[in-house]
């Protein structure tokens, strides 16, 4: 065992590497490499990294055993960039628990969406280029999984930021495609300086931490090859108290909130979430990607990862439960009303991210539930809400709408399809045995027994809201008869749409059976208060949202229209998302563009271009004037000579003989 380990532990550095390989061959050779072969090409290299990410999980936890925290290792490290001795950063591959986790999903998750996309794509006229993104999208995330410091995490944090631009605007034709991947980068990167400021930050007084430590611990972290940004570093014991004691721990709040609000725009939490329901414009394998084991879930393990710091930070972790329960509310409000069946997912997306971040901001040292509630939830989430756009992308792939109403009788016409979708909407709605229930159970238990009782109010109320909208969906999607000719006479996807959604639909019943804590926890020892009031609450949550939806979309006669008449303005504020984008757009165009912008324009088209202008106005002149200067004829020229040297010896004379 020892071998083995030492030698998956060696290679680890493969599990990004052939996705990146993929990228390179089929970007560079795919005219020669032709469309078929380029796909596959690019679905195997990811393949072999994800059988290289479960090999090493396997002998990680059998070498060191489960049952603990696991060790954190850095399996392979290269010197990278080196300020001064002592603030030095090196690019490598941490192995831990959670990012053996999250290794394990993205890779599965993205080889399933790879072989799904070879049907899905099939004769679209960009299909290598396509594959050569989704391996950079993969390459991108496992670096930033992988990463033993901050500094490597924010550079393919930026990566994964191009690679989703590059796939949300893969139609590049589609003026909406190209305004929403500007969106997400816009966004996203707004939210980056917020990360950026708070690396700086925890860089600058991490370095003079590390130089006040005493001699022993300053020896203990030079001999490890520790550095200020590694994340072993920053959260050991010693640093998270000097950071708890530095000016009354406020340098700690700040730098976490600043790193949070990164976190917030990458994982789309309000106010910053206004980018991930445009995404839909990309392909929708890219949004089955994003959505489960990629971007969105960045922020979360940011969150996850630097935890031992938030928990020095009682304010910042109070930041992140706010933030992550009104955001799991409002969207999932908001899909209760729309019609676009990807949208309607992504806005469950958010709700399911704003579950993940409501439970880290519920834990701490006394109560660290939360940190294995969340982790444990975003595990089961990225194989469901993956089968729920796998699903949703076979039956746009059979009516070629993305609006629900026009669909229905799906359930006869794609058995297949239906029963895969099922399984993923009962998961996501927590009902037992599948994956949802375990996990999404756990941070209702976690936000109960930390004494968060509004929290867990709200995780309830979300909960229900969770199971209403999406069996709305499934209701109007596959039970309904037919709205349209396209519904009547869709077909089945292909083999290769079927198998990797097939697979999903194992992972999202059996997901959940894993005694999650064992694997992955946060290190703090605690003992779980079981509360047998929680899956009973939850699961009757649940099945009141079922019933409720079954009630207004089952029938001849659709009774939410009744309902939704009698809301009124309410009912219109939810469907127009209460109305954030507009407000966005009336804050730039009317106020920062007009107000700002234009002034600055203005200054810099006439002020400092004119000066500049003026100043290339003057030398040509100058010129002109010199050029009329310039006769060619000899005896002008003989004539200036001798003025000239005249007037230097008359300069002289006069400067030595004045009288």
């Amino acid at each position: 065992m020892e071998e083995n380990w030492k030698c998956l532990s060696e290679l680890s550095w493969l599990i990004p590497g052939l996705p990146l390989l993929g990228f390179v061959l089929v970007g560079l050779g795919r005219r020669w490499l032709g469309e078929k072969l380029s796909g596959w090409l690019a679905t195997l290299l990811v393949g072999g990294a994800a059988g290289l990410a479960v090999a090493t999980a396997w002998t990680y936890f059998g070498y060191f055993g489960i049952g603990g925290k696991g060790p954190t290792v850095v399996a392979w490290s290269l010197p990278w960039v080196s300020y001064q001795e002592l603030l030095k950063v090196s690019v490598g591959v941490l192995i831990d628990p959670l990012s053996l986790m999250l290794m394990v999903v993205v890779t599965g998750v993205s080889t399933l969406v790879h072989l799904y996309s070879l049907g899905y794509m099939a004769g679209d006229s960009g299909f290598s280029r396509y594959f050569a993104f989704l391996n950079l999208f993969t390459f991108s995330m496992l670096g930033l999984v992988i990463a033993p410091n901050l500094l490597q995490m924010f550079v393919f944090w930026e990566l994964v930021g191009a690679s989703s631009f590059f796939l949300i605007g893969f139609y590049y034709t589609k003026p909406s495609a190209v305004a929403a991947s500007k969106k997400a980068f816009i966004v996203t990167r707004f939210a980056d300086l917020g990360f950026l400021l708070g690396i700086l930050l925890l860089a600058y007084y991490g370095f003079l931490m590390f130089q006040d430590l005493d001699s022993l611990q300053s020896g203990a972290y030079t001999s490890a090859g520790l550095q200020v940004l590694d994340f072993e570093y920053l959260t050991s014991l010693a640093v998270v108290n000097r950071f708890m004691e530095l000016q009354g721990g406020t340098v700690l709040t700040v730098a976490l909130v600043l790193l949070f609000m990164g976190a917030a725009g990458k994982s789309a939490m309000f106010p910053l979430h206004i980018w991930l329901p445009d995404a839909m414009e990309g392909p929708t394998p890219v949004s089955a990607l994003i959505h489960a084991a990629t971007m969105v879930v960045a922020g979360v393990y940011l969150v996850a990862r630097l935890f031992p710091l938030f928990a020095g930070s009682p304010s910042a972790l109070e930041l992140v439960m706010v933030v992550g329960a009104f955001t799991s509310l409002f969207a999932a409000s908001i899909a209760c009303t729309q019609d676009d069946i990807k949208r309607i997912l992504a806005f469950s997306t958010l709700s399911q991210l704003g579950y993940m971040m409501l439970a880290l901001g519920v834990a701490s040292p006394a109560f660290p539930l939360g940190f294995t509630a969340s982790t444990f939830h975003l595990f089961t989430h990225a194989f469901f809400k993956a089968l729920l756009f796998l699903g949703a992308g076979s039956v746009i792939h059979a009516v070629h709408s993305n609006n629900i109403w026009d669909m229905g009788g799906l359930a006869k016409k794609m058995p297949f399809t239906h029963a895969f979708f099922l399984i993923a909407t009962l998961a996501i709605a927590g009902i037992p045995p599948f994956a949802g229930f375990y996990s999404k159970d756990e941070i209702l238990l976690a936000a109960l027994t930390s004494g968060h009782t509004w929290v867990f109010g709200i995780g309830l109320l979300v909960a229900g809201l969770t199971a209403f909208y999406m069996f709305r969906l499934y209701w109007v999607t596959f039970i309904r008869p037919p709205s349209s000719k396209a519904a009547e006479h869709a077909h089945e996807s292909p083999w290769l749409m079927i198998v990797p959604m097939n697979v999903l639909a194992i992972l999202s019943v059996v997901a959940g059976w894993v005694h999650f804590d064992d694997y992955v926890n946060s290190g703090f020892q605690y003992m779980v208060d079981h509360d047998s009031r929680v899956p009973l609450l939850a699961s009757g949550a649940a099945v009141i949202g079922i019933g409720w939806s079954a009630v207004l979309y089952l029938g001849q006669k659709v009774k939410a229209t009744a309902v939704a008449r009698a809301a009124g303005a309410l009912y219109r504020l939810i469907k127009r998302k209460f109305y954030v984008d507009e407000i966005y757009q009336f804050v730039t165009h009317q106020v920062i563009f007009r107000f700002i912008a234009s002034p600055v324009a203005w200054f810099d088209r006439q002020v400092v271009d004119g000066l500049m202008n003026l100043s290339a106005a003057a030398t040509r002149a100058m010129g002109v004037g010199l050029r009329t200067l310039q006769t060619g004829q000899i005896q002008t020229y003989s004539l200036w000579f001798i003025m000239g040297g005249m007037l230097v010896i008359f300069s002289i004379w006069i400067t030595f003989y004045p009288y």
